[in-house]
């Protein structure tokens, strides 16, 4: 029965299956792999399980070796070019004065092709830089345009936590964020206080919203009278996570009672 491993390339990126073959990996293992684009260096992040059934008909590309020291050499290689490509693609976007923020650059295993990812609040006319990378790199060159929630993904940095933003630490696939989940949680809605590094509300709203709508469902709406044993008000606020609601009686003065105090 085959093997099959998980494989990431990136920190926090997607993990792709391989064919492990009779290789024994652990978790964090590099290991140089096919892929369509030739070699890859990656590291193990799903130690090898048996493959119960075939998920699809396209058999899995295999894990070539384990990454030896020629292979680091070669990768630290790689960081090299790519910090020389950054910084010759910088200063011409700097001469023909384009409109667009370059932010990384990323080399295949093999160096037969550079990637320019790049953000810019429209379309770019780079055929002219091509021409110059190409000419100076001699490899083959692709410029990809990304999100900002993409940049900061492959830039990382700080979160106002202060832990590694979650997006470069954890996340791999990003969800949908509404404006409804803070205000759900009973947050600010300043956006310097909601927004993350990429200036996108941030992912971590996402965390607790499903706990809130559960707890809020058994809570009375805003604007509801509710009656308590010698009181009636209507209610102004929650505190969904001590299950209590705030309540402005007749006479105007507040409130804060306990959900178990109401009577039905």
């Amino acid at each position: 029965m085959k093997k099959v491993v998980g494989i990431r390339f990136k920190s926090a990126g997607k993990i792709y299956h391989f064919d492990c073959g009779a290789f024994v990996l652990n978790e964090g293992d590099e290991v140089i792999v096919e892929t369509e684009k030739g070699l890859g260096f990656g590291f193990v992040a799903i130690p090898p399980v048996p493959q119960k059934s075939p998920g699809t008909k396209r058999p899995l590309k295999k894990v070539y070796r384990i990454a030896n020291e020629k292979d680091h050499r070669q990768r630290s290689t790689n960081l090299g070019l790519e910090q020389r490509a950054y910084a010759f693609c910088m200063n011409c976007i700097r001469q023909d004065r384009l409109k667009m923020n370059l932010f990384s650059v990323e080399s295949t295993f093999d160096a037969s092709r550079l990637t320019f990812f790049f953000t810019a609040d429209g379309r770019v006319d780079f055929r002219k830089l091509v021409k110059r990378l190409v000419k100076e790199f001699r490899t083959r060159i692709e410029m990809r345009q990304v999100g900002i929630r993409n940049q900061a993904k492959m830039c990382g940095g700080i979160g106002r936590c202060g832990r590694e933003i979650c997006c470069s630490a954890f996340i791999e696939k990003f969800e949908p964020v509404s404006i409804k989940m803070a205000k759900q949680q009973g947050l600010s809605l300043n956006p310097t206080k909601i927004s993350g590094q990429c200036g996108r509300l941030m992912c971590c709203l996402t965390y607790e919203n499903k706990t809130y709508q559960q707890l809020k469902s058994s809570l009375p709406k805003v604007g509801k009278t509710v009656q308590t044993r010698d009181k009636t008000g209507k209610v102004i606020r929650h505190n969904v996570i001590g299950r209590r609601i705030a309540i402005r009686l007749e006479d105007g003065s507040e409130m804060e009672i306990s959900v178990d105090d109401i009577e039905n």
